[in-house]
């Protein structure tokens, strides 16, 4: 009996080691879209505070395609996602030109992409391994700002998890092996305007969620053979937010936001804990965790912030159980950052911040234009006491973690970012629609220059 003993208590030490490390391995690295906490937070990362094209860029790496994907980080690799339009046309199809006028003149493709996964060094972006996941004709157009690589990809360290939308999921082991491989079918987005759903992985098992025009869905698969667990259908119109999975209340929660409902699935088996209603359309930021709390939120045409209760059963839509709310200031594509109950927010795609309590819902600051910014796609993220915010035109602005607007530093870099940074050590990684900027306060005076027209070279 105490041999058994033992043997059982070396066991559970060696999970609870096991588990501590995999927690260790998440914190030191960007392994998902928003990082290891899914809040836009690392502890562990010690960013710079200033940069430019001549400061602080340890390398910046051309890329081909277009993406807008976040890059994620893992040890020494960097994974990004990009589609290249190769300029094959099908005769069959319409010209551009010749397609009837849509909303934002939105086309068509009649040309072939090619939907590619790169790998590059960490320590000089050179390219470690691209792997083109497929080939092929986009069923449909997409936003002039959007593009058919939207989604970031994810990886528990093993396995690296890329989804392209209607252009299909892959998996590939870290060192480009393709391990296999998933047509989820086609989704048909309202006015055409693209995918951008990242996939989230959980206990072994990937969460799909695909809101569009037609018959939107919930799909949890097998991470490591692809197989399909459950699918649900879902009610809802387009939406673009990723999930966000929790264990609480003695279940493994999936929380989707849309906007007939915020629901919470159970993991295991698809069914639905809890449900309310309460946000606008189109539907983006990806819900944010803190505690008991699980926090929703939109802007467009108009704007709701829903503080929900994780240990909620049915539908509490309108009721008493919802902790606190807003109906003013809140995102239409940027996702919030929650940095130690502090909760930093901007007003539809501007740069209009409010700062929250968020256990108590308390307004800390007050609708504020942060200067040098304004129109922002990017969504921030906070380490080492800042919170950083990128605008489109290439400018980000470094705030002091604070319930006043306190100002650290303005950078400019010459590129347009759509893609949410990424901050892992001491770097800071930005992707513009040209380059993958890795930027590194240790750089010494007078390098980046250089290393910036090396390696823009040699990736040419």
């Amino acid at each position: 009996m105490r041999i058994q003993h033992c043997t059982t208590l070396l066991f559970v030490c060696s999970l609870f080691t096991i588990s501590q490390l995999v927690a260790e391995d998440d914190a030191n690295n960007w392994h998902q879209w928003r990082g290891p906490e899914a809040n836009g937070v690392s502890r562990t990362a010690k960013p710079p505070l200033q940069w430019s094209e001549e400061k602080n860029i340890k390398w910046k790496v051309a890329i081909d395609g277009n993406g807008s994907s976040t890059p994620i980080v893992w040890g020494r690799k960097v994974f990004l996602l990009t589609a290249i339009n190769t300029g094959k046309i099908d005769p069959s199809l319409p010209k551009p030109e010749d397609q009837p006028k849509r909303v934002f003149g939105i086309t068509h493709p009649n040309t072939a992409y090619q939907f590619v996964v790169l790998c590059l060094d960490r320590e000089n972006g050179k390219e470690l391994w691209r792997r083109m996941a497929t080939e092929k004709i986009p069923h449909e157009g997409h936003h002039r700002d959007n593009n058919f690589a939207s989604a970031s990809p994810t990886t528990d360290g093993e396995r690296l998890y890329c989804w392209f939308g209607s252009a299909g999921l892959f998996c590939y082991d870290l060192n480009g092996k393709k391990l296999w491989e998933r047509d989820l079918g086609k989704s048909y987005v309202g006015a055409s305007l693209g995918d951008g759903c990242s996939p989230v992985l959980h206990d072994g098992k990937l969460v799909i969620v695909r809101d569009h025009a037609r018959q939107s869905s919930i799909e949890v698969l097998d991470a490591k053979s692809g197989e399909t667990l459950w699918k649900k259908d879902r009610d809802e119109p387009n939406a673009w937010a990723t999930p966000r999975v929790i264990e609480h209340s003695g279940k493994t929660q999936v929380i989707t936001t849309a906007s007939n409902m915020v629901r919470s699935y159970d993991l295991n088996d698809g069914d639905i804990i809890w449900q309310c209603s309460g946000l606008t359309g189109n539907v983006t930021p990806c819900p944010i965790i803190d505690g008991d709390v699980v926090v929703c939120m939109s802007g467009y045409e108009g704007y709701s912030l829903l503080a929900l209760p994780l240990n909620a059963r049915g539908d509490i839509s309108n009721s008493d159980k919802i902790v606190w709310s807003k109906d003013k200031g809140t995102p239409y594509v940027p996702s919030p950052v929650l940095y130690d109950k502090m909760l930093f927010f901007t007003q539809s795609n501007q740069a209009i911040l409010t700062v929250v309590d968020s256990r108590t819902g308390e307004t800390l600051l007050k609708r504020s234009r942060i200067p040098g910014l304004s129109n922002i796609y990017s969504s921030p993220v906070g380490a080492d006491g800042r919170v950083y915010f990128t605008g489109r035109d290439g400018v980000t602005v470094v705030l002091k973690r604070s319930n006043e607007l306190q100002v650290l530093a303005t950078n400019k870099l010459d590129d347009e970012f759509n893609a949410s940074p990424a901050i892992v050590g001491r770097q800071l990684f930005l992707r513009g629609r040209k380059s993958l900027y890795c930027l590194d306060n240790r750089v010494p005076d007078g390098d980046s220059g250089e290393k910036k027209a090396n390696i823009e070279e040699k990736t040419r």
